[in-house]
């Protein structure tokens, strides 16, 4: 018998949130690449567009190190710079667990640097049941 598994629901991501109409904006995806429910992002200062924090400044990219928002949808952006919703602004509490980092965030100083980042726009993570 096939497993049956279960994408991630906004549920599963958002645990609070004070209003979505002041905590959400629409901002644009940097095409090139699918990006998940809960993704963390960082703003690329030289136009705007939001793409995966990665832990250190990428050339190109410059900016987007500084994690300061989450997208609260899938987006498959590989066809091009794509419109999504994230949250940009608290107070927020998200789950850790929900979270999907870039590859590049895979020790637990660079998470929690992120998770410092997310706070500093009062988008709180913290673990949940």
């Amino acid at each position: 018998m096939p497993v049956l598994t279960m994408q991630p629901t906004l549920g599963d991501l958002l645990k609070l949130e004070f209003d979505a109409s002041y905590c959400r904006e629409v901002v644009t995806l940097k095409g090139g690449s699918h990006y998940a429910l809960g993704s963390v992002l960082g703003r690329i200062t030289v136009n705007g567009h939001y793409c995966l924090s990665p832990a250190a400044q990428v050339v190109g990219d410059e900016g987007a190190e500084i994690a300061s928002a989450v997208l609260l949808e899938a987006i498959d952006a590989s066809g091009g710079d794509t419109l999504a919703v994230v949250a940009v602004r608290g107070p927020v509490i998200l789950s850790q667990a929900a979270l999907v980092f870039d590859a590049s965030v895979d020790l637990p100083a660079e998470r929690n640097a992120k998770f410092s980042q997310l706070a500093t726009a009062g988008l709180v993570a913290r673990v949940t049941a």
